[in-house]
């Protein structure tokens, strides 16, 4: 399973799949695993007074479950994940929405110290059911090249 670094083409768009429902449960365990004690996140009478109305995901839970959809995809056979850039997230993420997400190769390149490995850079973008974008970001990854 997985891409090496020859699979890669400039230019390919990788749709992942398949999507993913963010539940009240998964929000609330994943802020409270990684300490984020603000209350938009898990305190429903608090969001009621926000200008959401309601709960707002985490986006770090978004980035995480966008960057494991991916994972097939991009970095199954990585070395390392060498770095994300760019990140943007348009438009909220609440509980109950399904992400759904694709990642295009924007560029790739030998190591140059690492002549069995090469560097994939790609941008990915993710979704909501209605269609709405709610995250993008670029993506650098270390991948071996066929043995």
């Amino acid at each position: 399973m997985g891409r090496y670094y020859e699979d890669f083409a400039v230019g390919e768009t990788y749709k992942h799949w398949p999507g993913r429902t963010i539940t009240a449960a998964d929000n609330t365990w994943f802020t409270l695993l990684t300490m984020n004690q603000h209350p938009i996140h898990f305190d429903e009478e608090y969001a009621k007074g926000t200008e959401f109305g309601r709960p707002l995901v985490n986006s770090t839970l978004t980035l995480a479950i966008v960057v494991g959809m991916s994972v097939q995809d991009v970095s199954q056979n990585a070395v390392a994940n060498l770095g994300w850039t760019d990140i943007a997230m348009p438009a909220p993420v609440f509980n109950g929405d399904t992400l759904y997400a694709e990642s295009t190769v924007l560029e790739k390149r030998e190591s140059i110290s690492r002549p069995t490995q090469g560097i994939v850079g790609v941008a990915t973008r993710a979704w909501k059911q209605d269609g709405t974008t709610v995250m993008t970001f670029k993506r650098s990854v270390l991948v071996p090249k066929r043995p």
